[in-house]
């Protein structure tokens, strides 16, 4: 079945790839740079040899320089600018994936790829954009055209969101999965400068939505004047919010652990708390 038949396009992959192509000269990488070491110390924490790692969707080397001094897996990088994985079934048995999963129009569909790609306790681990990332920019830029133009258009992606990642690695088919996030607050000196470091990592407007005419200078003026009243320090430099969400998940294997059916407890709770229990008497 076509794939653009059952699932809404969102975003535009030929529009994603130019961006991405633009960006990979001159980078801002400090995203990317912090989820890898962050993936690093979370990698050494799993107490497993790995053999064959592939990267899910890579922006640049810099997940496998950072990753593979430590790593003794074989390393191959999966491109998903289809959203088809090229990799076969149980190939694998470690999917990492920095930062390029939240621009996947099918992500339940991709999630069951990766686990598909896997064997049997194997593992996933991804870090994607959350859903309250630049929403300062959001606000003043929806805020401006309102005042300017009158109506809103379509201007930050509507990233996933944590509360949802858990149940869409179960229906996946993953166990044992962990979801977690984190927020990294960036400053900058305006809302110019902030643009200039999205367009440097090939995030900018991507939606199938999205307005393909240039935006008016006055729409502009008026997001960067709002964005400064509402959003910035003292010093007068601005704030942007970028979450970051983390997820893990096995394929699930006779080996690992499993939850004890109910009832089937050998300890009373009050016992093993050491809590003294009291009765009424009749």
């Amino acid at each position: 079945m076509d794939r653009s038949m059952t699932t809404p396009l969102l975003f535009d992959p030929a529009a994603l790839a130019q961006h991405r192509r633009r960006a990979a000269a001159r980078p801002a990488d400090f995203l990317l740079r912090h989820a890898a070491e962050d993936m690093a110390d979370r990698l050494a924490a799993v107490l497993r040899r790995f053999e064959a790692a592939a990267e899910i969707g890579p922006l640049s080397p810099l997940l496998g320089e950072t990753l593979l001094p430590a790593l003794s897996a074989s390393w191959q990088r999966a491109d998903i600018a289809d959203e088809v994985l090229p990799l076969a079934p149980d190939s694998i048995d470690l999917a990492l994936s920095a930062l390029s999963l939240q621009f996947v129009n099918d992500l339940p569909g991709m999630l069951s790829q990766i686990r598909r790609a896997l064997k049997p306790d194997g593992l996933l681990m991804a870090v994607l954009v959350g859903g309250s990332s630049l929403s300062e920019l959001r606000e003043a830029f929806s805020q401006a055209e309102l005042e300017v133009e009158g109506g809103v258009s379509p201007r930050v992606a509507p990233f996933a969101d944590v509360r949802d990642m858990g149940g869409l690695l179960q229906r996946a088919g993953f166990a044992l999965p962990v979801v977690d996030g984190e927020t990294l607050t960036v400053r900058y000196d305006n809302a110019f400068a902030l643009m200039a470091d999205l367009r440097a990592m090939g995030a900018t407007n991507v939606m199938t939505q999205r307005r393909k005419s240039f935006t008016r200078r006055s729409t502009l003026l008026r997001m960067a004047e709002i964005y400064q009243e509402r959003f910035s320090d003292p010093d007068g430099r601005i704030r942007a919010t970028f979450e970051l969400i983390w997820i893990s998940g096995w394929v699930p294997h006779e080996s690992q652990q499993k939850p004890l059916q109910p009832g089937s407890a050998k300890t009373r709770l009050a016992d093993a708390l050491g809590v003294k229990e009291h009765r009424e008497e009749d």
